[in-house]
C-alpha cells in the first residue's frame, strides 16, 4: 500500500469534509465523522459534482446538488439518483496525521 499524506485532524475537524490534491486522477474528499476518518472519491457518480461540498450524517456524505447520500465505509449509494458506487480509500492516522492509499480503492472491481 502506498498511503499518501492528506491532511491533519486540525484542517478536517469532525462533521467536515475537504478535497484534497494527491496526485494522479483521484479526486479525494476526508472526511471526518463521530464513527471516524475516511477518504471517498470527490465526484457525484450521477451528476459529477464534489461530494465534499455535501452534508455529512453519520457515516453517510450527501450530494448537495440532487440528494444521493454515500456510504463513506462502502462507498455505495443509498439514494437515489445516484445507482453507481464511488470508490473509498484506505486511510491510516499516525498521530494528527491522515494519510490515504489512492493506489487501492476499497470497493473497485478489476
Amino acid at each position: 500500500m502506498s498511503f499518501r499524506h492528506a491532511a491533519t485532524l486540525d484542517e478536517v475537524p469532525v462533521g467536515t469534509a475537504i478535497p484534497v490534491d494527491l496526485g494522479g486522477d483521484a479526486e479525494v474528499a476526508v472526511v471526518n465523522t463521530d464513527e471516524g476518518v475516511f477518504a471517498i472519491r470527490d465526484v457525484c457518480s450521477h451528476a459529477e459534482v464534489p461530494l465534499s461540498d455535501g452534508d455529512i450524517d453519520g457515516c453517510t456524505l450527501e450530494c448537495y446538488m440532487h440528494g444521493s447520500r454515500f456510504d463513506l465505509r462502502t462507498g455505495f449509494p443509498l439514494e437515489l439518483p445516484a445507482t453507481e458506487p464511488v470508490p473509498v480509500y484506505p486511510v491510516r492516522l499516525d498521530g494528527t496525521d491522515i494519510y490515504v492509499d489512492i493506489d487501492n480503492p476499497i470497493n473497485q472491481e478489476n
